[in-house]
C-alpha cells in the first residue's frame, strides 16, 4: 500500500512542475511513419499489419518530454480503467502543456467519445489531424465520431480515408457490404 502511495504522489510530483515549463516540440516521425502506412498497405496478413500498426502507436505516444509521457500515460490507465474522469483531467492537463501534441488531443476524443460527448470528441479529432495529417487512428476516431452524430455521410468518406492509409483497420467490417458505412448502395 506505501509503494502505491508512494507511486501516485511521485507521478503527480512529474506532472506539477511540468505544467510551469515549456512543453518541447514532439517528436517529428513522419518520415518513418509514411515508411509504415506503406508497410501496412502492403501487409498480406492481418497479424503482420497488427505488428505494424503497434509500431504506429508507439510513434503516436511518444510525449514530446518525460513529463509529458507520464501524464499521456496516466491517463490512458486511466482510460484503460473506466476512470473517464481522471482520464480526461490528465488529457486536460497534457494539452494544456503541450498543445502542439496531437496524441493529447486523440486521447482526449477517445475519452469523450467513450462518454458519447460527440462533438468534444470531434474537436479534438480535428485538431489532432491538423497536427497529424496521417493519424489514422484519429481519422477512424473521426468516422466513428461521425457515426455517432448520425452524419454518415461524412462519415462514410472518413473512414474510406482511414481505410486508404491502412486497409487492415479493425473498423473496416463497417465499410463492408452491408456495413453501416458501406459505400452508397451497398450498405443496407
Amino acid at each position: 500500500m506505501r509503494q502505491l502511495v508512494l507511486s501516485a504522489v511521485l507521478s503527480a510530483s512529474i506532472a506539477i512542475p511540468a505544467l510551469a515549463e515549456t512543453c518541447p516540440p514532439a517528436p517529428d516521425h513522419a518520415a518513418r511513419l509514411g515508411e509504415l502506412i506503406d508497410q501496412i498497405q502492403q501487409a498480406d496478413t492481418e497479424m503482420a499489419a497488427r505488428e505494424i500498426s503497434n509500431q504506429m502507436w508507439e510513434l503516436w505516444a511518444d510525449a514530446p518530454d518525460e513529463a509529458a509521457q507520464a501524464v499521456l500515460d496516466r491517463g490512458m490507465s486511466r482510460r484503460s480503467a473506466w476512470d473517464l474522469l481522471g482520464a480526461l483531467q490528465d488529457f486536460d492537463r497534457l494539452i494544456a502543456y503541450c498543445p502542439n501534441y496531437a496524441e493529447g488531443y486523440n486521447q482526449r476524443a477517445f475519452v469523450n467519445f467513450l462518454r458519447q460527448d460527440f462533438k468534444a470528441a470531434l474537436t479534438d479529432l480535428d485538431r489532432a489531424i491538423e497536427l497529424s495529417p496521417n493519424h489514422i487512428a484519429a481519422i477512424s476516431g473521426r468516422a466513428l465520431t461521425l457515426m455517432g452524430l448520425h452524419r454518415i455521410d461524412e462519415a462514410r468518406e472518413e473512414l474510406a480515408r482511414a481505410l486508404a492509409l491502412n486497409p487492415w483497420l479493425p473498423e473496416r467490417h463497417l465499410a463492408a457490404e452491408g456495413g453501416p458505412l458501406a459505400p452508397v448502395g451497398q450498405d443496407l
